[in-house]
């Protein structure tokens, strides 16, 4: 017991919780019997309340409306026994015919206790005594054209009396009561202040002891292990943290000592980290320099080459032309054969520079990017595919499309080759193309869908490398780069192509095949005859800042239906 009691009495031995636990519950003992007090005083307060505010007004107001009724009942009967006017009985009609109707019972159920209620009993019993004794037997009487005496009245004025004074009778008893509940209100109104004074002195007296015993105890403390904490990051790694006071602090000074060790070993680890992230960035940069100036040697070789190489193919292709216009005839078959190969060879061979040239050009000579109408676009590519278009009669629809942000040259040239080359690969039928845009989000999603020989699914990402040919040459011409130059003008502007493996014509048969069904590309329905499986190649490009903004205003418009283009159309017939 004794050893118990010394270690109570040492100050470290208790820890901050059971402090401040102690503290709180003498605080708490305090304020539960002052919330007690406090509580059983409201609910008196609130009691007595409600029989003042409530029951003994309701009381009062019936019995003063009962009074009432009775009252206007009395006065009406005595005009109309003094001028035989019915309408001098409205005041009776609209009474609620109080003799008829007690209010003993309504006193009873809201004041159970008054001692009124034997009183008011009494006024109800002699207001019905006045009306069947003297009220009915009058209107009675005037209404069978009997006139009233004197004493008829005074017999009349003498019933109500009594019943007067048994409601005053009533009522002098009910309105002491009244005023001693309000009484014992005040008394326990005043009670309630008193001890919410008594408990807001509590309040500010426990507030002061625990807000020294928590400087004591925390603050302190708290403040101590602050300051040390701030010395180690002010720079001083090497300062030792120590902590004061209960023993929670003492454990946590020691708990941020061990943290600052660590932190002094991270810190050296991170050093060393940096130092190797410095070395490996200069390395990064030094490769980046590198490969941009390895990009320009290489945009700057094909340039250069493909302009160099110009001059030496004139010749080549000059001569030999000149060799097969002059010595025509005077060879033999196979000198006229050579010469047309190396002829044939020249002209495709400075087609293949020319192409190459362009491939290099997109992106790195290119005019100011603006808001370009495509439908523009796609009346300048068909100007430009006019020849081929009048030859293969081709049939082309395009909805009206949308307005993007880019190079108008470039995208001229994406049309025009997607165009050309539904029309180059066209199977038996008449070539029939459609180019549709759709928003998807952020993005326009175009499609170009012909009714043409159609691309095999593992070919789908291959036809997008440059000089990639899926057919010989004498079969269908062309250097292979149309598809390579459309990929990289389109992922120039931010977005992306590929082609759609679902056939464009689900119907459609090679065009060898027997169907004779002439429906239209893209429409779902069965293909023409001489159709191919056809093919769909999509591409999206990005809206531009102000359709993006209109988001806020309303729902984008959807591409407006398409219309045709035939063989003779010019930019005034792409749908607007």
């Amino acid at each position: 017991m004794t050893t118990w009691w010394n270690r109570m009495r040492e100050p470290r031995v208790w820890g901050v919780h059971g402090r401040i636990a102690a503290a709180l519950v003498v605080v708490v003992a305090l304020l539960t019997g002052v919330v007690t007090a406090a509580v059983l005083t409201l609910l008196e307060t609130r009691q007595v309340q409600r029989e003042v505010v409530r029951d003994y007004y309701e009381g009062l107001r019936a019995s003063q409306n009962y009074f009432i009724a009775m009252l206007d009942s009395e006065t009406a009967i005595r005009g109309y026994a003094l001028t035989h006017d019915p309408s001098a009985l409205t005041p009776l009609n609209d009474s609620d015919q109080p003799w008829d109707n007690p209010i003993s019972d309504t006193l009873g159920r809201v004041l159970p206790d008054t001692a009124a209620i034997p009183a008011m009993q009494e006024a109800e019993a002699a207001a019905e005594v006045w009306y069947s004794d003297w009220a009915a037997p009058t209107i009675r009487s005037i209404q069978n054209g009997d006139d009233l005496s004197g004493k008829d009245f005074d017999e009349g004025r003498e019933l109500f009396d009594n019943f007067r004074t048994q409601y005053n009778e009533a009522i002098n008893t009910l309105r002491p009561e009244r005023e001693a509940a309000a009484d014992h209100l005040a008394r326990v109104t005043n009670l309630g202040f008193a001890i919410g004074v008594l408990s807001a002195i509590i309040c500010l007296v426990a507030g002061v002891v625990l807000w020294i015993l928590m400087r004591r105890w925390v603050s302190n403390p708290v403040a101590h292990l602050a300051g040390e904490a701030r010395i180690v990051a002010n720079g001083e790694y090497d300062h030792a943290v120590i902590g004061l006071g209960p023993p929670e602090f003492v454990q946590l000074g020691n708990d941020v000592e061990s943290m600052r060790q660590k932190l002094v070993e991270e810190i050296d680890q991170a050093d060393e980290a940096r130092r190797q992230t410095v070395r490996a960035r200069a390395i990064l940069e030094e490769q980046t320099q590198e490969l941009q100036r390895s990009n320009r040697e290489l945009e700057q070789f094909a340039y250069v080459a493909s302009h160099d190489l110009q001059e030496p193919l004139r010749k080549v292709a000059s001569f030999c032309q000149m060799l097969q216009r002059r010595y025509g005839g005077q060879l033999d078959d196979r000198a006229d054969q050579y010469i047309h190969f190396a002829v044939d060879g020249a002209k495709r061979m400075q087609q293949l520079i020319n192409d190459l040239l362009e491939f290099s050009r997109v992106g790195r000579i290119s005019t100011p990017a603006s808001d370009v109408a495509l439908s523009d676009c796609l009346g300048n590519a068909m100007l430009n595919l006019e020849a081929a278009r009048e030859e293969s009669g081709a049939q082309i629809e395009a909805d009206d499309l949308p307005v993007v942000h880019g190079e108008a040259p470039l995208l001229t040239q994406l049309l025009q080759n997607l165009i050309g080359n539904a029309i180059k690969f066209r199977a038996g039928a008449v070539p029939r193309v459609r180019i549709t845009a759709v928003r998807q989000g952020d993005f326009w999603e175009f499609a170009c869908s012909d009714n043409g020989i159609g691309i095999e699914p593992e070919y789908a990402e291959r036809v997008f490398l440059i000089f990639q040919r899926l057919h010989a040459k004498e079969v269908y011409g062309g250097t292979g780069i149309g598809l390579a130059m459309c990929k990289k003008i389109v992922e120039y502007h931010g977005g992306r192509i590929w082609v759609d493996e679902s056939p464009a014509n689900p119907g459609a048969v090679r065009p060898d095949s027997s169907a004779t069904t002439d429906a239209p590309v893209g429409s779902g329905g069965t293909a023409g005859e001489g159709d191919g499986p056809g093919t769909i190649i999509r591409w999206t490009l990005p809206l531009t800042t102000e359709q993006k903004a209109a988001d806020a205003v309303g729902p984008a418009e959807s591409a407006r239906p398409a219309k045709a283009l035939g063989p003779g159309d010019t930019v005034g017939a792409v749908g607007r």
